[in-house]
């Protein structure tokens, strides 16, 4: 599948605010970070659609981006650490957990982990979240060219086995490098079946 026309169509803090008219929506979450903004505009071929930083926790809305007109790509904020007051923690968290459980036009939600790292317990933690409230999600290895071919399978390859020690079997897999586009292509392929 080839993304024409991407555009910025809204932001809400409640699912009742979300953009119009309702269509599939292909959301993507990850601790702060781990390169959503940079996924989103590397899919889109648009440097600048999702604003990226280098800030942790800069995202703190659910900002919907309307592609070919057909289905919205969302972001949402990053989950886990942040230089945020308890307060604005737990907003993010009610908000992440409103849109998930409440958007009926979810598809499936893209799970974001750094391909260099182990997966961290608060990931395990979410993951388990979404597999108790029966959300369809994926996962994406981000920053994949930070790693040799061999270290980067190597990685992921134990991320999985950390997985299936609580999972019967893994949801969709994915591989992506926002510098060199790697994994766009599956993505996208992905998403398309779905539609």
């Amino acid at each position: 599948m080839i993304i024409r026309n991407a555009q910025f169509a809204g932001s809400s803090t409640k699912v009742a605010g979300r953009p119009s008219p309702r269509l599939p929506e292909f959301a993507f979450i990850g601790r702060s970070n781990v390169g959503k903004s940079s996924l989103i505009n590397m899919l889109t071929g648009r440097k600048k659609l999702a604003m990226t930083s280098g800030t942790p926790g800069k995202t703190r809305l659910v900002n919907h981006f309307l592609i070919d007109g057909r289905w919205y790509l969302v972001d949402l904020p990053g989950y886990g650490y942040a230089k945020v007051s308890d307060k604005q923690r737990d907003a993010i968290r009610d908000l992440i957990r409103d849109y998930i459980l409440n958007s009926e036009e979810l598809v499936v939600l893209f799970v974001l982990l750094d391909a260099r790292h182990p997966m961290q317990k608060i990931d395990l933690d979410f993951i388990a979240g979404l597999g108790e409230a029966g959300v369809p999600f994926a996962l994406v290895f981000t920053k994949g060219d930070k790693l040799g071919p061999v270290a980067l399978k190597k990685q992921v390859e134990a991320n999985c086995a950390v997985l299936l020690e609580e999972w019967e079997e893994l949801p969709p897999v994915f591989v992506s490098s926002s510098e060199t586009a790697l994994g766009k292509e599956d993505i996208l392929d992905y998403i398309g079946s779905l539609l």
